[in-house]
């Protein structure tokens, strides 16, 4: 029974050590660091591509609108705390 465990330990351990021999070496580095490469079939820089998300300002927008509607949230509460001493998670249970 131990001379399996032994023998599939074995055969990982040998998986493991033959898959590092192919990984990246680093050999196409532009800087030392940035070595990112496209895949092939993909260009070189996305900006103008067919894969540009082209991200529409609308939806950019509702993101800001978001931050700013927990910030004022959170301003709310760190004055109801400065004020009562209580940490109050629900706005709306905060006295105006």
């Amino acid at each position: 029974m131990r001379k399996i465990h032994f023998a599939a330990a074995l055969a990982v351990g040998l998986l493991f050590a033959g898959a590092s021999a192919f990984a990246y070496d680093g050999t196409k580095c532009k800087a030392p660091g940035n070595c990112w490469e496209p895949k092939p079939g993909f260009p070189d820089k996305v900006e103008g591509s067919k894969y540009d998300p082209k991200h529409d300002p609308k939806e950019l927008a509702k993101q800001q609108a978001s931050i700013q509607g927990m910030e004022e949230r959170n301003k709310k509460r760190v004055e109801n705390f400065k004020k009562t001493g209580k940490w109050e998670y629900d706005v709306s249970k905060i006295a105006q």
